[in-house]
């Protein structure tokens, strides 16, 4: 046997980096990574190494924010997710409420702190980010109660702070402009929509808990079936608006640029996998639910992956 299987120690660590994975909700942090990247080569481009370093930060920040905002949500939530997320840390009892919170604090302090070594606007950001996390999550506004309050706090942090904001700090900071190309006003035209349909689609799999804690979500006040189809038309129209924009953009050009080329088919890929998907979900099936949920995500991922993959090629 391996010496290292033996190592009370070693196996200890082991255990609680896998708790604080499972704690930090994977899904989130990988879409806070994907998007970092890409507005870091929105701003810097593929081959500038100089900017490495706000790159670093800002994964740094991002990711102890993420972190911050999706365990408050978990240490307020422990009696709904004992129904609906059963397999949660806390609820699992994998981790204690008091350690949730010193992990919270903890990450919420590096983010303002490394934020603020790198600008106070940044600070800012980070500042409000973290309150709304706060207040969608913790009396007394608790915006998680109703899903138009939820949506906006969701999609005000994901898509307007993170993704406009952060990119215009970075912008200042390397370029000493504020100007934001149109392809970063369309990226977060298509998350700000995106993360109004992942505020609804999140609640589908959780009715169950929500019900009995009366949290109005919009699958609970209007049926699963009715977020599903306005979520999902929602989307649709982003694709689509995204694609009839880029396909004008080149027609003017001739199609002679890569990074047009690149976006254009692929959001019509993506746009063909997206309709795809939304026929495979089982409403009466609760794995089905969940996995149609994360799957989903797949999509928010592939929409930063595809702008990567333009402006690397």
């Amino acid at each position: 046997m391996d010496p290292i299987d033996c190592d009370p120690d070693t196996a200890s660590r082991m255990r609680f980096v896998s708790v604080l994975w499972r704690f930090s909700r994977p899904h989130t942090i990988i879409g806070t990574i994907v998007g970092i990247y890409t507005l870091y080569l929105l701003v810097c481009g593929a081959h500038h190494t100089s900017c490495v370093s706000y790159l670093l930060m800002a994964l740094l920040i991002g990711i102890t924010c993420n972190i911050f905002i999706v365990g408050i949500n978990q240490i307020a939530d422990v009696p709904i997710d004992r129904i609906n997320k059963p397999y949660l840390p806390i609820p699992s009892g994998d981790l204690t409420v008091e350690q949730a919170r010193i992990i919270v604090y903890t990450a919420i302090g590096i983010s303002l702190s490394v934020a603020l070594c790198v600008s106070p606007y940044l600070f800012i950001i980070i500042a409000l980010s973290a309150g709304m996390g706060w207040a969608y999550s913790m009396p007394p506004l608790y915006l998680k109660r109703h899903h138009l309050t939820a949506a906006l706090a969701i999609t005000f942090v994901r898509g307007i702070l993170l993704n406009a904001g952060g990119f215009m700090v970075f912008q200042y900071l390397v370029h000493g402009t504020l100007h934001m190309p149109g392809d970063v006003k369309l990226l977060t035209m298509f998350i700000v929509i995106f993360s109004i349909v992942i505020a609804w689609f999140k609640d589908l799999p959780d009715m169950k808990g929500d019900a009995k804690f009366n949290i109005r979500t919009f699958a609970i006040l209007y049926s699963p079936r009715t977020a599903l189809i306005l979520g999902h038309v929602l989307v649709g129209s982003a694709y689509l608006v995204t694609m009839g924009i880029q396909y004008v953009e080149g027609r003017a050009s001739g199609f002679s640029s890569t990074d047009t080329q690149v976006l254009f088919y692929g959001h019509i890929v993506l746009f063909g996998l997206f309709l795809i998907n939304a026929f495979t979900i089982r409403l009466h099936d609760p794995l089905s639910v969940r996995t149609f949920y994360m799957r989903f995500w797949y999509f928010f991922f592939g929409e930063y992956l595809l702008y990567i993959l333009a402006y690397t090629v």
